[in-house]
């Protein structure tokens, strides 16, 4: 079992997450070693077993640690508004973009079954589920969207927006002839939030 030390800026622990992100995003995870992940991180191997008790247990951290700002904001202010569902866009997709292969990651482990932590990852879900429908009814009461609106339908269409353009980035860019960088997902993330805003909206009265 590991000694689930507070997660601090502990630069080892900082660097093996590190190294696990890139190994894991560019190998199966039945390659990786953890003896591996400790020689890119420039740390003794038995540092894994300290902090993350196992190869799966840094798998899970490494997961839960690039998803930690997603997943912040569902208990924060920036979804008080109609308007941070924009904002919500360009935080997923800039960090996305820092970590390109982390949504197929995510879609081969939950549609493929391929690695370990499709439980977890559920279970990361499920928890934004309930966040997000507490934040849809707030707004609700606050008359910002409409009382027909359904929480999961909101869900699915906002991931839709999310993560489509990430899971096809390189397709696009090649079809566009120019990257999808920070200025250009900025105006996506804009141009969807307000798509969103607009489906939201509660309906004039007659």
């Amino acid at each position: 079992m590991p000694c689930n030390p507070e997660p601090t800026a502990d630069p080892v622990r900082e660097r093996l997450l590190k190294a696990a992100l890139d190994s894991f995003l560019s190998d199966d995870y039945h390659k990786v070693t953890t003896r591996l992940i400790a020689q890119k991180a420039e740390a003794n191997v038995s540092m894994i077993r300290y902090y993350f008790g196992n190869k799966e247990g840094l798998y899970e951290e490494m997961i839960r640690d690039t998803m930690a700002p997603l997943l912040k904001v569902l208990n924060g202010q920036m979804l008080d508004s109609v308007d941070g569902f924009a904002d919500f866009l360009n935080l997923y997709y800039q960090i996305m973009a820092e970590h390109p292969e982390f949504p197929k990651l995510i879609l081969k482990v939950l549609a493929l079954k391929q690695g370990p932590g499709r439980r977890f990852i559920q279970q990361l879900l499920a928890r934004g589920r309930t966040n997000g429908a507490k934040k849809v009814g707030k707004l609700k009461s606050s008359g910002q969207v409409s009382a027909s609106i359904d929480p999961d339908i909101l869900r699915l269409a906002f991931v839709s927006l999310a993560m489509m353009p990430m899971l096809l980035k390189d397709i696009f860019e090649e079809q566009m002839g120019h990257p999808m960088d920070t200025a250009f997902l900025a105006q996506l993330a804009a141009f969807n939030g307000r798509l969103f805003s607009a489906g939201l909206a509660p309906k004039p009265s007659a």
